[in-house]
């Protein structure tokens, strides 16, 4: 059929846009003249802004009963129905999650023809539907049904476009704050769900460690993780730099791309590295490390305690958090230096190629 207007749903955060890349990409490259829009949370505005080689438009999700990312009401969906359905789009692809009411809200935006991923105990739906691939890392489950689109959708390779803006306020950043990218250390102690933060004093004995041996040490957070990162700053010592609040998105993957390490959980900023190409020390706390680890494991290493609740499906953990106690400041600082180690022996072995 000819395609020239399609919608994807995924209306989640930074790091799961981030991990749909390598789907929109192919998608963009087997339609590269449709319209394609995102159907997607309100902060995505700027995911598409930065990514306007793969997505033309941002179409807000009102939110619904189901979807925690947003106030669980359904009461704007019969709105957004009849404006999706106004648009009649050729296909509508469902890369929200494993199925069920996510199938449900694309079906009833009205599309030619229907795309996604079924729940094991779902009923067959009328489109290009297939089980959710639940032993797939997160950016194949995409890719996968791109595939099943008879889209070429091989590449899983994550990326980040850096805009001369980007470029710009990193150097700003790194000229005010007397920041040395050759000894450059990121510690990243937030997280979304409390659930999947390693203790923030722990992140402080790391940070503390690290700068002791000479790295320079920059804690990174936004303005809302302000009290985590002052209190790894402050509990690292004076030589330790605290850039809560300072770095959007575009500044801190400029900043990522010329560290020399990123230590954080298994969050946003992990996707950040791996997008970057930046070695990475991660401590999964909760996480199904199979679906969310970077797939580059000699570059980041993951670090992670497997207790039967785990995966976690709590914002706070009620059992006493055991797998990110678990994880020991030792084992996070031992990785830590011998990825350093590994870095620098790496670059020595160029130059002296060079």
């Amino acid at each position: 059929m000819n395609i020239e207007r399609i919608v994807v749903f995924r209306a989640l955060q930074l790091g799961d846009m981030l991990c749909a890349v390598p789907a929109l990409r192919a998608l963009r490259r087997a339609h590269p003249d449709a319209h394609i829009a995102l159907a997607g949370l309100p902060w995505a505005k700027s995911f598409v802004e930065r990514y306007a080689h793969l997505v033309d438009e941002l179409i807000v999700f009102p939110g619904a009963i189901g979807f925690p990312e947003q106030p669980e009401t359904d009461a704007h969906l019969p709105g957004f129905y009849e404006a999706m359905r106004a648009r009649r789009f050729d296909l509508a692809i469902q890369l929200h999650g494993s199925g069920g009411v996510a199938n449900d809200i694309v079906e009833a935006m009205g599309a030619r023809l229907n795309a996604g991923f079924l729940k094991p105990d779902e009923a067959t739906r009328d489109g290009v539907f297939m089980p959710w691939p639940d032993d797939l890392p997160e950016p194949a489950r995409y890719t996968a049904l791109m595939q099943l689109l008879g889209i070429d959708a091989h590449a899983l390779d994550l990326e980040i476009p850096l805009t001369d803006a980007d470029t710009h306020e990193c150097a700003a950043l790194i000229e005010a704050r007397a920041i040395d990218c050759d000894r450059l250390v990121l510690v990243h102690p937030g997280a979304q769900l409390p659930s999947r933060r390693w203790p923030v004093e722990r992140f402080g004995e790391v940070a503390r460690a690290l700068s002791r041996s000479g790295w320079q040490v920059a804690v990174t957070g936004s303005a809302g993780e302000a009290s985590l990162t002052a209190r790894v700053a402050n509990d690292a010592g004076a030589d330790v730099i605290d850039l809560a609040g300072q770095t959007s998105l575009g500044s801190l993957a400029a900043l990522v791309a010329k560290a020399r390490l990123i230590v954080c959980n298994d969050t946003g900023l992990s996707h950040v590295a791996a997008a970057m190409r930046t070695p990475s020390v991660v401590v999964a706390s909760g996480s199904d490390t199979h679906r969310w680890a970077p797939l580059d494991h000699a570059r980041h290493r993951v670090l992670a305690d497997w207790p039967a609740c785990r995966p976690c499906s709590f914002r706070e953990c009620p059992y006493g958090h055991e797998c990110a106690l678990n994880v020991s400041v030792q084992s996070v600082i031992a990785t830590a230096f011998a990825q350093l180690e590994t870095t620098v022996r790496e670059e020595t072995l160029l130059h002296a190629h060079d």
